[in-house]
């Protein structure tokens, strides 16, 4: 795997960052047959590291973005969050698109899935209580706003039901209700 590693808002990627990534996304490459690019983006904020990791195949790309306290963790949440995204999606794809030549080669047929969940379960995952308040939308757009996520679940103080606030891509807000 040909990996491009970078750093934006003032994180200058050392060597061993750069090879922590390297080694990482080899596991990513197992699932492939044909040698694929990746390009890995790492920022720094005042409280928190971002990992974007972008591979780009013949038939769709493949991202993850991760945010931690520590970089090394982000890059470990992001590979992880990649595979996730191959085991899951790995047969649609390939069922999907079949009418172009070629896509079943593309994925390496023979995984030993149950060995992957075994490496999985190692790895730990955040679990976070919360307890939901009621309020409007405006109050939970500045709540988003002050906390710096991308997304803040709250009770609807009109409703009485379960929302998901959330940024959009191109910046704006969007909510998720539930029934």
């Amino acid at each position: 795997m040909i990996v491009d590693v970078r750093g934006k808002n003032g994180f200058t990627v050392t060597e061993a960052i750069k090879n922590y990534a390297v080694e990482k996304l080899e596991k990513v490459q197992r699932y492939f047959t044909e040698e694929l690019d990746a390009y890995v983006v790492c920022k720094t904020y005042t409280d928190h590291h971002r990992v974007e990791v972008t591979i780009p195949t013949k038939y769709y790309t493949m991202r993850a973005e991760v945010s931690d306290d520590d970089m090394y963790a982000a890059i470990d949440l992001s590979i992880n969050k990649l595979e996730a995204q191959i085991r899951k999606h790995k047969s649609k794809i390939t069922r999907s698109l079949q009418k172009k030549e070629g896509v079943s080669d593309l994925f390496v047929e023979d995984l030993d899935f149950e060995a992957l969940k075994r490496e999985l379960v190692r790895t730990p995952v955040k679990v976070k209580n919360i307890s939901l308040e009621k309020m409007s939308t405006e109050e939970a757009i500045t709540a988003l706003e002050v906390l710096g996520h991308d997304f803040y679940i709250y009770k609807d103080e009109d409703t009485e039901k379960v929302n998901v606030l959330y940024i959009r891509n191109e910046g704006s807000y969007g909510v998720i209700e539930t029934e």
